[in-house]
C-alpha cells in the first residue's frame, strides 16, 4: 500500500490532502464534449459557426485542464485527452496542459469518442457530458445527433456515456469521473452505480443554472482527484452477452448515405434491431446507422 501525501492550491487557499490507495495510477483517458461545459446554454454556443464560440472553447479546454491537474496531482504519467465535440477541433492546442496529448478530427472508427483508449489506461474521465436525447430539463440533451431519438442495449437506454463507458469496458478501464449537467450526472449514476459526478449547472426548460466558471474548474478538480485516489472502488462498465440493440430514429429511415449493417432488422418505424454475441459488432453496427 502507498501513502501519497499532496498539496492542493486553489485561489490562494491550501488544503492538505492525504490518501491511501493500493493502485497506482499511470495513464488517464479524458474524454471532452462540449454541451456540458458550465456556461453553454444554447447549440450557438458550441458551433464553429456561433459567434461565442471561441469563447466557451476556451472554456472547454480550461475544464479540461482542471482535470489534468488533478490527474497530475494523483501520480498520473501519461494523460490522453481525446476531443469528443462536433468537428472533434475544439480544444486550443496552446491552451492546454503541456504534460497532456491531444487527439484531434475524426478516425472514422467505431471508438468515435473514445478514440486512443486501449487496456494500458487505468481510469477513464468524462468532461463536458450531457444527457441522452429526450431528457426533460436538459437543454443541449441528445444522443450522437438529432435524428437519434434513443437507442439500447440489452434494454437499457444509453445516453453517449453509457456507449462509452462500454467501449472502456471492452479494455477492463473503468470510468471513474464525469462532469456535466444534472441531468447526465444522474444518469451516469443509475447507470455505473459508484462513479464521481460534479454538475455544472442545471436545465430549467430551454435556461440553465451555471456555477461561475472558476467554481466549476475548482470542483471539478476535488471531484477528479478524489476519484483517482479512490481507485480501486470503480468497476469497468460492462453488460453480458449475448447483445441486443435496439436503434430508434426520429425519421422512419436512415438518414443520407446510410446503410442497414448486415444482420440488422427494421422492426418497427423509425427502429432497427440488431443482435450479436459480440459487442465490437453491436458497436460497428450502431456507428454505421446512426
Amino acid at each position: 500500500m502507498k501513502k501519497i501525501t499532496s498539496i492542493i492550491v486553489f485561489t490562494g487557499i491550501i488544503s492538505l490532502a492525504a490518501f491511501n490507495q493500493t493502485t497506482q495510477i499511470t495513464k488517464v483517458f479524458i474524454s471532452v464534449d462540449m454541451e456540458g461545459i458550465a456556461g453553454v446554454v444554447h447549440w450557438e454556443e458550441v458551433s464553429r459557426n456561433g459567434k461565442d464560440y471561441d469563447y466557451f472553447r476556451e472554456l472547454m479546454t480550461d475544464e479540461t485542464n482542471a482535470a489534468i491537474e488533478a490527474a497530475l496531482e494523483a501520480g498520473a504519467e501519461e494523460i490522453l485527452v481525446r476531443d469528443s465535440h462536433g468537428s472533434a477541433r475544439n480544444i486550443i492546442p496552446t491552451l492546454l496542459h503541456e504534460k497532456a496529448r491531444l487527439l484531434r478530427d475524426w478516425s472514422g472508427g467505431y471508438k468515435s469518442m473514445m478514440e486512443g483508449i486501449d487496456e494500458s489506461f487505468d481510469a477513464v474521465i468524462f468532461i463536458g457530458y450531457h444527457a441522452k436525447a429526450g431528457t426533460p430539463d436538459s437543454p443541449l440533451a441528445h444522443t450522437m445527433n438529432g435524428n437519434i431519438k434513443d437507442i439500447s442495449i440489452n434494454g437499457i437506454s444509453m445516453p453517449e456515456a453509457g456507449i462509452n463507458a462500454l467501449i472502456a469496458g471492452m479494455y477492463d478501464v473503468p470510468v471513474v469521473f464525469l462532469s456535466g449537467d444534472v441531468a447526465i450526472c444522474q444518469q451516469a449514476t443509475d447507470l455505473f452505480g459508484e462513479i464521481e459526478t460534479i454538475a455544472v449547472k442545471e436545465g430549467f426548460g430551454n435556461a440553465s443554472l451555471n456555477l461561475h466558471p472558476a467554481v466549476a474548474r475548482q470542483k471539478i478538480r476535488e471531484g477528479v482527484l478524489k476519484a483517482l485516489t479512490e481507485l480501486d472502488k470503480y468497476k469497468p462498465y460492462t453488460l453480458p452477452s449475448p447483445y441486443s440493440m435496439v436503434l430508434q430514429l426520429n425519421t422512419d429511415d436512415l438518414q443520407g448515405n446510410k446503410e442497414i449493417y448486415p444482420g440488422a432488422e427494421k422492426t418497427g418505424k423509425g427502429e432497427f434491431t440488431f443482435k450479436s454475441n459480440d459487442l465490437l459488432e453491436i458497436l460497428k453496427a450502431f456507428y454505421q446507422m446512426r
